[in-house]
């Protein structure tokens, strides 16, 4: 038996059950049952079990889609952050909120993208890899993720202590410099208009200054508005080194538009803390009409390629 969908002119074709016989050596074919009444879906749910299918409940849970998603890089990322203790600066276990901030920072690693398909990544039916999976997360919206990057923010302070108490101590060298993005939404309270370092002239900005430890690694970061002048962000970090990470001497590390002389005098020296940082221009001339710096020792194959021939400083 077989199924036949047979041209009915300007009409819907008619679906008919079918059988094929012989009669005097010939193929025939006889109409069993018309079928044109019947659902396009119980059509197709017979013609599988004419062809050997096997009929199931229709209940719910009576089909279950089994798929493979990618786990390799997942398990690289979140094994690191886990063996770094990034989970357990971030916020107490257990906690969603903590758990969801976790798979933005890996999926920001391994593929990123704004939050409504961040989301769709780590929900259950759409999952692109097992992150979702691996932290339990289940069902996931955009409006969650948001909700936990506001708890995020609520936990910055604790987690920038915890990370300066890993990586920073006294006398140690401290690096600062900061930076700045261009903003397309007219939402942000920081967004103004200044210098842009994307080189996108006309565009709302917001300026950033990232402290790191002497090895590069990320410890504090603060925001500003974006018509803040370099200089000006130095003392908040001052105050962040003293009072809130309990740092009574570092050396502060920046370049030379961060650190100037106002700021040296003004909040550097008065904080107790020293500092390295480059010459502007007429500081270098100065420097060399000192006699400080002396040009000597002239290579005999080219007299115009010198040595700097600095003192000692003790």
């Amino acid at each position: 038996m077989y199924i036949e969908a047979v041209p009915n002119r300007n009409s819907p074709p008619a679906i008919l059950l079918r059988e094929s016989y012989r009669h005097e050596g010939k193929v025939r074919k006889r109409t069993l049952c018309n079928l044109s009444d019947w659902s396009p879906a119980h059509v197709e749910g017979l013609r599988g079990v004419l062809k050997g299918g096997t009929v199931i409940p229709a209940e719910h849970d009576a089909i279950t889609v089994i798929r493979s998603l990618p786990h390799g890089h997942v398990a690289a990322a979140l094994g690191t952050a886990r063996k770094i203790g990034l989970d357990r600066i971030l916020g107490p276990d257990g906690n969603r909120c903590c758990d969801l901030v976790l798979a933005l920072l890996i999926g920001r690693i391994l593929d990123p993208v704004s939050k409504l398909a961040a989301a769709r990544m780590l929900a259950p039916a759409t999952a692109s890899s097992s992150l979702g999976e691996a932290l339990g997360l289940g069902e996931v919206d955009d409006d969650e993720l948001y909700a936990a990057l506001d708890w995020l923010l609520a936990r910055q302070a604790a987690i920038e202590t915890a990370l300066a108490k890993r990586h920073l101590q006294n006398g140690t060298l401290v690096l600062y410099d900061v930076s700045s993005s261009y903003r397309v939404g007219r939402r942000c309270p920081l967004a103004k208009r200044g210098y842009s370092r994307d080189g996108k002239k006309g565009s709302l900005q917001i300026v950033y200054g990232l402290l790191c430890a002497p090895d590069g690694c990320p410890v504090a970061i603060e925001v500003f508005d974006a018509n803040t002048g370099d200089p000006t962000t130095l003392a908040p970090q001052i105050d962040k080194l003293k009072q809130r990470f309990g740092l009574s001497h570092v050396v502060l590390v920046g370049d030379r538009g961060m650190i100037t002389e106002a700021r040296i005098t003004e909040d550097i020296k008065s904080a107790g803390l020293d500092w390295i940082t480059a010459l502007r221009g007429p500081a270098i001339k100065d420097l060399l009409n000192s006699g400080a710096l002396q040009l000597c020792e002239c290579r005999p194959n080219n007299p115009h390629l010198c040595r700097l021939k600095i003192p000692q400083v003790c």
